[in-house]
């Protein structure tokens, strides 16, 4: 089975890769988008090293000058995804989005120099990438913690890569749509649209994108500017991540200023990610910058901190989190709490399995808590042989949902089979 499992997720790279980048999946997804493309490099990394690298490198080809790395690089028109670059209008020579998404980057490069076979190749890559990645995660703090709190907030709920997800609905709903300029969707055309964020979801998101173009897509402004201002565990917790993976390949390659500035940021980060831990939910919760006020919403967001350094009591208290929802589940981990009225198991991230967090909080819980790393790597192995290669999964009844031919599900599935053989040399 592992021969032929890697062999069927090696199509599905080779299938959607585009030379310099790799497509989410076809007609849906049809450009590069941010961390797919990390997580997807992570994939290339087991059976073409140079080829990992060229994915990261085009899309820090397109970094912003002030640092940020859109979520998505339009390098071809296609008419069959919406919104498009004629609706962003950005202005960069390569048309790119205005937002950004999760900050993987500094992770994936590290894992890719890490388990490289010869290290003078992915030396001269990582050298030209980590200012890039500092530059980003600078970016951030600058930008998106404008108070020095510690933590960032997100602006869009694309920025999250958890677009729909419950925990934006109340922030949410104080977003305008008055004056959204007629469109006409198209993820629907190649989804069921049953699995897909609502037209009135749709309208506040394009709402945003409109105001942030008002404002020439200044990042000294948007912040501010924003009513939708959400302080997200997860989101926080894969930036420490990469801050301190970044931190530890600097100081192997020498660079000491920018290991201790990378450092310091999650150090900073961690330490305040304490405040949004919730005793009640046996998890961490996102904060409503705009009201300083908890979300009382129990979601893959508040779990994602598995993937941080966070204190070894905390890990297991997530740990016991996810056993109690796996009662009512097939499948683990769900992108929300099964018990929430919320809940609807094939709507995106209102309950919807990824295998990507599955990984996160899988890679982070390895170590310390080794049991909940097997018991998902093998649920998703079980998802896979179910369901094939596709964007998410209802965890009910292992169902596949959203778009086929998946990249980062191929990618995934490449590093939880190299994460079993390593289980099995322990």
């Amino acid at each position: 089975m592992t021969q032929s499992l890697f062999d069927r997720a090696l199509a599905v790279l080779k299938d959607n890769d585009r030379g310099g980048y790799t497509v989410p999946t076809k007609g849906l997804y049809p450009f590069q988008w941010n961390w797919d493309s990390c997580l997807t490099a992570l994939g290339q990394g087991h059976f073409d090293e140079a080829r990992a690298w060229t994915e990261i490198e085009t899309l820090f080809a397109h970094q912003w000058p002030d640092g940020m790395v859109p979520h998505i690089v339009f390098h071809v028109r296609d008419e069959g995804y919406f919104p498009g670059p004629d609706v962003w209008r950005t202005g960069r020579p390569t048309p790119t989005s205005g937002i950004t998404q999760p900050p993987v980057a500094g992770f994936a490069v590290k894992r890719l120099f890490d388990r490289a076979r010869d290290r003078r190749l992915p030396e001269t890559h990582a050298r030209a990438l980590l200012p890039k990645i500092d530059a980003w995660h600078r970016w951030f703090f600058t930008h998106r913690d404008p108070r020095g709190e510690g933590l960032v907030a997100i602006l869009h709920p694309w920025e999250s890569g958890r677009d729909n997800s419950c925990d934006w609905d109340e922030a949410f709903a104080r977003v305008p749509t008055d004056g959204v300029e007629p469109y006409t969707r198209r993820d629907t055309q190649h989804a069921d649209p049953a699995h897909r964020p609502t037209k009135a979801q749709y309208d506040r998101y394009l709402w945003l994108v409109q105001h942030f173009r008002a404002l020439g897509w200044d990042n000294a402004r948007l912040h501010d500017a924003s009513p939708f201002q959400v302080v997200d565990p997860g989101f926080n917790a894969i930036l420490i991540r990469s801050c301190a993976d970044l931190a530890e390949l600097a100081e192997v390659l020498g660079e000491s200023d920018l290991a201790a500035r990378n450092r310091g940021w999650a150090e900073r980060a961690l330490a305040a990610l304490e405040g949004l831990w919730s005793d009640a939910h046996g998890q961490y919760l996102c904060r409503d910058r705009t009201t300083g006020h908890f979300i009382d919403s129990a979601s893959i967001g508040g779990l994602l901190p598995a993937f941080a350094a966070i204190p070894a009591e905390r890990l297991a208290a997530l740990a016991e989190t996810i056993e109690k929802q796996s009662k009512s589940l097939r499948y683990i981990v769900a992108s929300h709490d099964p018990a929430d009225p919320r809940f609807e198991p094939k709507r995106y991230w209102r309950g919807p399995l990824w295998l990507i967090t599955n990984y996160m909080i899988a890679d982070g819980a390895r170590a310390s808590a080794p049991a909940l790393a097997d018991r998902i790597v093998q649920s998703s192995f079980e998802l896979i042989e179910r369901s094939g290669f596709a964007e998410y999964y209802d965890p009910v009844d292992g169902a596949p949902c959203g778009g086929g031919h998946f990249s980062w599900t191929a990618a995934m599935v490449l590093e939880f089979l190299a994460m079993a053989e390593r289980r099995k040399g322990d």
